[in-house]
């Protein structure tokens, strides 16, 4: 099957402050090194819908989500909360960041791809129930989540975060879901500061020290995640994809490379297609990744070829 890449021309009009991290220029420098690449040609491209209201409040309070849309400015860019701003496309950016990972999903489960990777922008795993934080207003990854459990009546989802920092906002959505293990591996101590000890057991929580490097990611990855994944069965994977811990990027410490990437996404693609020789309830439909953190823009193309490479089993 054809890998699939769905991103929308509105994730450029969410500005940011000058010399903001998060900027439009992130989603260029994605499309560019796949473009240079070759790559772009072996991907079914998409544009994301819209995410819908009911969508939304599967995650989100009806008060969060009429708060962010009450502040969103008529012109210029306007201080929302830790680290988020507000700009005249933000609300309409943010709906179809997360509309894209709506879409990832029910393409999978109609059988027209079976991995997805969502180029999008404000990310979202830092987005928690009630509030917007950490660049993040509506958590993109959760909805999608979300969407695969109620519309399609999943048991097992798994959602697997690599970024830098912790995905506090998806711990909080699913903290009292069995139905989802969430694995997320981070720089600790560091942003966003989450209580990380005292959770249920299908929260798994992989904190690395500022000093790691690749092996040390790679052991402690292999045995945190992949045992729990193996033994949880999930029938769908969902991954948030954060590239803020590499080498070249000034947002942390950890020192990972394109190749990391590569492998840790190689493990999840085998992990999916492995499932193929259980029961039809135990097989793993499909891998939807949607883009988090990365900064440093010519490292950040590369690392998602590295990933999409790997999510699709293509070679240039």
């Amino acid at each position: 099957m054809l890998t699939t890449l769905i991103s929308h021309p509105s994730c450029h009009e969410h500005q940011m402050p000058d010399g903001h991290p998060e900027c439009p220029g992130r989603v260029d420098a994605i499309a560019n090194q796949l473009l240079a690449s070759g790559i772009d040609a072996l991907l079914y491209q998409r544009d994301a819908p819209a995410v819908t209201d009911e969508q939304l409040l599967r995650v989100h309070t009806a008060e969060h989500i009429q708060r962010v849309a009450r502040a969103v400015p008529q012109s210029g860019i306007h201080f929302f909360a830790d680290d988020v701003y507000l700009s005249p496309q933000t609300l309409t950016a943010a709906r179809h960041a997360a509309g894209a990972g709506v879409l990832g999903v029910d393409m999978i489960m109609r059988k027209e791809t079976d991995a997805v990777f969502c180029n999008v922008r404000p990310p979202g795993h830092h987005a928690e129930r009630a509030r917007a934080m950490g660049f993040c207003i509506f958590n993109n990854i959760a909805i999608a989540a979300k969407h695969a459990l109620e519309t399609y009546g999943l048991q097992r989802i798994a959602i697997v975060d690599f970024d830098v920092h912790h995905g506090n906002g998806t711990q909080d959505i699913f903290l009292d879901d069995e139905r989802v293990l969430f694995c997320s591996s981070f720089q600790y101590p560091f942003y966003p500061n989450t209580e990380i000890d005292d959770v249920p057991a299908h929260i798994i929580n992989t904190p690395l020290p500022a000093t790691c490097r690749s092996q040390g990611f790679r052991d402690a990855i292999s045995a945190q995640w992949f045992p729990a994944l193996e033994k949880f069965k999930p029938q769908f994977i969902f991954i948030s994809a954060g590239f803020d811990a590499y080498i070249d990027d000034d947002m942390s410490s950890i020192s990972l490379v394109e190749q990391d990437y590569a492998w840790v996404t190689q493990k999840i693609r085998q992990l999916m297609d492995g499932s193929k020789k259980f029961p039809e309830e135990n097989q793993c439909q499909g891998v939807v990744s949607m883009l988090e953190g990365g900064y440093d823009l010519l490292g950040l193309g590369r690392c998602v070829l590295a990933h999409i490479k790997a999510l699709g089993k293509l070679s240039s």
